[in-house]
């Protein structure tokens, strides 16, 4: 077995996550975890279905979800590689393998997760297309959920500015809901994403989605939340956000709406009311648009070429960084600059798209 069969029997290992393991490095190269005896996965902090699975795992069916995977030009993320996205490598518990449908590098980038109910109002829908397309336009991948409601009004709002990415709860082997089917057809052709931690197969049930919105907010820098009722699951996500250290925004709606008042509960928890996009911007540090950051200077035939303009203090982190992963406090080593200047420094090329945040929270250039 190699490691590609490895990691998709991690896949199908029932409720196995990277924190389950006493020595979760041994997700790098999962062949050491199959086959081997029960007591002692079950040592290494697996619980026993899960390990009952990688002690003796269907040979057929992995086989069968190679051939998929191969077929469908799916990409397989393992905890523990470069592709895997640092946020979510944080949480507690992060899966031990992502699928993913398009562009990987979308997986990679500063998200804002949009969010809220599946039956939302007129306004409710143009508030979550103008919200997405405006921090689309400021360079943000726009993260959601692939449900009907707001959560397709940001993914259309993004695509029309910049890029999306959609985690689901089902395999990538469906489409959920089915009425979504050409919308991530769009989202695939637009240079976006479509993420699952589910195997092949895989139906969209009940449990499955608390664990698809950890990973939705995990991802993201914060969770925007545009009309939800007292009992959302929108305010699951936000809760989750919270706890995870992302930064909580709702927009606020009329006293009389049901559809406002998951939103005003949150804002009496804590969230930060919004009323415009720039607020969000403002408050994680962005403070340019795509046309700041772009040379305008090309001619006819000519790509525009996306170069941010460097302070001094990012020429000297770029400088220390070269094409290594690098954490923080070998940055800080390097460079000598305070972590009150590298983070949001660090913040800001990660916006620009010249450096990317890898698993263990190191940092690598891009370009």
């Amino acid at each position: 077995m190699d490691i590609l069969e490895a990691t998709l029997a991690l896949a199908r290992a029932e409720g196995l996550h990277a924190r389950q393991l006493r020595e979760p490095d041994l997700l790098q190269d999962p062949r050491c975890l199959i086959g081997r005896p029960v007591k002692e996965l079950l040592e290494l902090g697996i619980r026993p279905t899960a390990a009952s699975w990688l002690s003796s795992p269907d040979a057929a069916l992995l086989t069968a979800d190679r051939r998929w995977i191969e077929d469908e030009q799916v990409q397989v993320v393992r905890w523990g590689s470069p592709e895997y996205p640092g946020r979510l490598a944080e949480i507690a518990d992060p899966p031990a393998t992502l699928f993913v449908r398009g562009c990987l590098a979308t997986l990679l980038r500063p998200q804002i997760a949009v969010i809220g109910s599946r039956h939302p109002t007129p306004a409710g829908r143009r508030t979550a297309r103008e919200f997405a397309g405006r921090l689309a336009d400021a360079g943000l991948v726009i993260t959601s959920g692939l449900a009907l409601g707001i959560d397709a009004a940001a993914h259309e709002g993004a695509l029309a500015r910049g890029h999306t990415l959609a985690v689901v709860g089902t395999g990538l082997d469906a489409v959920y809901p089915p009425e979504n089917q050409a919308l991530q057809d769009r989202i695939l052709a637009s240079g976006g994403a479509v993420v699952s931690e589910f195997e092949r197969g895989a139906p969209p049930l009940p449990a499955h989605f608390p664990r698809r919105n950890r990973i939705i907010s995990a991802l993201s820098l914060g969770v925007l939340v545009i009309e939800a009722a007292r009992r959302s699951g929108s305010l699951i996500t936000a809760r989750l956000a919270g706890d995870q250290g992302r930064g909580v925004y709702a927009v606020p709606g009329s006293i009389y709406s049901p559809q406002s008042r998951g939103c005003h509960a949150l804002i009496r928890q804590g969230a930060q009311l919004v009323e415009s996009p720039d607020e969000i911007l403002a408050e994680i540090g962005i403070v340019f648009n795509k046309q700041e950051v772009t040379d305008t200077q090309t001619t006819p035939g000519h790509p525009v070429q996306e170069t941010p303009r460097l302070d001094k203090g990012a020429e000297i982190l770029l400088d220390a960084l070269g094409f290594d992963l690098v954490g923080v406090d070998e940055l800080i080593a390097r460079t000598g600059l305070s972590s009150q200047i590298l983070a949001p420094t660090l913040l800001w090329l990660e916006l620009s798209g010249v450096i990317a945040l890898h698993s263990g929270g190191r940092y690598q250039r891009v370009r």
